[in-house]
């Protein structure tokens, strides 16, 4: 069961739940997608009338942004709480590493999924890092064939919104892979080219300010989310 938050339908789970799905997603032929949005990918959503198909058609949706946790509430459809994509893909990481699965990281600049991948495997011991692929490529075959030869189970996808979404849909089947993950900037983080946001304004849900004080050129984006609670704010008194 999903609940709709201004157009765009969020799955009911918690962290643990979403990572239990997803796992068993693995144990069924796929591929199947995983998509994390925030407020600004609602939006996106709402002038993409093929990205909004693609994210109603994931196999999971997550709510990444305290934005969107926000606008439940105010609409009177709670969601259990924020599920982060980076939070979510260190839940799954460490299941894989107790079952084997293997994991490709696609995305980021030259060099920075390789990095990631180092920190990851010494961060989560066994798990299984069979390749790695940057984001600026120019033709989609050879990063398929790469993910396919690699025997990739899991695929995190991280070429920002919409591009990643829909990369996975039109070539996830062609990787052989079961479970491709929409991750945005995560393999920046990974590599620790970013730094995530100490554990209390996690806590508070205030990341989203964190990263807009280290990075200034964010603040416009980040502007854009009163209009989104307004939005919200506007559909509950229509009574929608």
């Amino acid at each position: 069961m999903r609940t709709d938050i201004l157009g765009v339908g969020f799955d009911q789970v918690t962290l643990d739940q979403a990572v239990d799905r997803a796992m068993a997603l693995l144990e069924q032929d796929g591929p199947h997608l995983v998509v994390t949005p925030n407020a600004e990918i609602v939006q996106q959503a709402r002038s993409d009338p093929e990205f909004a198909a693609l994210i109603a058609g994931a196999d999971l949706v997550l709510p990444d942004g305290v934005g969107v946790v926000y606008a439940a509430r105010i609409l009177g459809r709670p969601l259990p709480g924020r599920v982060p994509g980076a939070d979510f893909a260190g839940a799954l990481m460490a299941r894989l590493a107790r079952t084997g699965g293997r994991l490709f990281l696609l995305g980021a600049k030259p060099g920075v999924a390789q990095l990631a991948a180092q920190r990851l495997q010494a961060q989560y011991p066994g798990l299984n890092l069979c390749g790695t692929h940057d984001g600026y490529f120019q033709q989609d075959e050879p990063v398929v064939q790469a993910i396919r030869e690699a025997r990739a189970d899991v695929v995190f996808v991280c070429l920002g919104a919409p591009r990643q979404e829909k990369w996975a849909a039109a070539h996830g089947g062609q990787t052989g892979a079961r479970l491709l993950v929409g991750l945005g900037g995560s393999l920046d983080v990974f590599s620790g080219q970013v730094a995530r946001a100490p554990e209390g304004w996690q806590r508070l849900g205030l990341e989203w300010l964190y990263r807009a004080i280290r990075q200034p050129a964010r603040f416009k984006r980040v502007a854009k989310l009163p209009l989104f609670l307004g939005r919200a704010v506007g559909a509950r008194l229509r009574g929608k």
